[in-house]
């Protein structure tokens, strides 16, 4: 059986690319609410689908390591298997190795070809997809200095980057998202996948499969298909949206969308079922470049107003398009063109799951400022004592003066 693969196992089929944890952390850009398709296999390994191959990621200090899995038994449609190394021979990771690694062609293994990896297209599909040409520390610094706010959050979640997914991909999994937390979301669009989409490996009992076509989402039988998998209204919207795309539009109008300008995309994106204004604004800052979109929820309209004293909305129940607009907009002056990328940074920072890093910080400074004050008191102590001999050697210095002036006087 085809084991989940682990960087402490070793393997040829392991490549890096050099990639410091300030400029990416898989934890938190992974794990925040902007994709649905990666979970936690191993101890800071994350297996999930990205651009039709099955890849299992992990990092060290400055290195981002992956791991490519290949299915060869046809289960997939045509174009969504791909030729990618794998090999279970283990060896020692070099941790020195700054560029991608060599992979010799290996023997079959459980079903999987082994051949020489293509590795600068993996290289350039995870430069892609993390958009690792954006230097993050560098906007880190600009927003530190706008917004004071920002610079304590950051010291504490360094890393967070913005990924470019496929525009198929994101607006189908956000319509999933409407009044939804991020555990089901990814629930249902993991249903979604394993029901519509085609599959790519079978690791641990666990099978992989490729995100549905939108042919697949438009056919007529989904909608009553997903009621049966309990995702409700959003079947529907599912399947409209699909269906509208590709009578209306065509099968590349989302990608089309990438060279329209912002207000323009997001209102077109409007235009479908199930899609509001958080829907799209998510959906063009995720997938169609557009970095100044600021999705506006709930728990970012808490923010403004709990740690920006932004009173936009005040005395409103209900986050209207009014308020989203001018939040979005209070936060675009504040933070400038990657507007987006800034967002998500505090949205991940809010988010119950990673508060206990927050936690880590106060423990942390507790025990410093504990350290502290036991070195001030130590301090005090000391110099008490030493305040204490000095007085006393001061004593033992004035008596004999003071005995001498009184044998004098009694002499007198």
């Amino acid at each position: 059986m085809l084991q989940h693969a682990l960087l402490s196992v070793g393997s040829k089929a392991w490549r890096a690319l050099s990639c410091p944890k300030s400029e990416l952390r898989l934890d938190l850009t992974l794990g925040c609410g902007q994709t649905f398709r990666w979970r936690e296999t191993g101890d800071g390994h994350w297996t999930g689908v990205m651009r039709g191959r099955v890849w299992t990621l992990t990092q060290t200090e400055d290195t981002l390591w992956y791991y490519v899995y290949t299915n060869q038994d046809n289960h997939g449609s045509a174009g969504s298997v791909w030729n990618m190394g794998l090999g279970p021979e283990p060896v020692e990771p070099d941790k020195s190795l700054k560029g991608v690694g060599h992979v010799k062609q290996e023997p079959e293994e459980d079903g999987l070809k082994l051949t020489s990896a293509h590795n600068s297209v993996e290289e350039e599909l995870l430069t892609d997809y993390f958009q690792l040409n954006v230097q993050l520390g560098n906007l880190y610094k600009d927003w530190g200095h706008r917004d004071d706010h920002f610079r304590q959050i950051a010291s504490i979640f360094t890393g967070v980057r913005m990924l470019k997914q496929d525009p198929v991909e994101c607006l189908f999994s956000f319509i999933c998202s409407s009044n939804n937390h991020i555990s089901r979301i990814q629930g249902m669009v993991e249903r979604l996948c394993f029901t519509l989409g085609p599959r790519l490996v079978t690791i641990q009992d666990t099978h992989y499969h490729d995100f549905p076509t939108l042919q697949a989402l438009a056919d007529s039988g989904v909608e009553a298909c997903l009621r049966e998998l309990s995702f409700g209204y959003r079947a529907r919207f599912l399947q409209q949206s699909a269906r509208l795309i590709l009578d209306t539009h065509s099968p590349d109008w989302l990608q089309q969308l990438r060279s329209a300008p912002y207000e323009e995309a997001r209102d077109a994106l409007r235009t479908l079922p199930g899609v509001g204004l958080k829907v799209a604004d998510c959906v063009c800052l995720m997938c169609l470049d557009k970095l100044g979109a600021v999705p506006v929820d709930t728990h970012v309209w808490q923010i403004a107003k709990r740690d920006y004293g932004c009173s936009s909305g005040n005395g409103q129940k209900t986050l209207t398009d009014k308020v989203h607009r001018e939040i979005g907009d209070f936060f675009r002056q504040l933070w400038g063109p990657y507007a987006g990328w800034a967002h998500s940074v505090l949205f991940c920072a809010d988010l119950k799951k990673f508060q206990n890093l927050k936690e880590q910080v106060d423990v942390k400074k507790e025990w410093i400022k504990s350290e502290g004050d036991q070195e001030g008191k130590s301090s005090s102590k000391k110099k008490k004592n030493i305040t204490k001999v000095e007085s006393a050697k001061k004593m033992k210095l004035e008596k004999p003066r003071g005995r001498n002036r009184t044998v004098k006087e009694e002499g007198e």
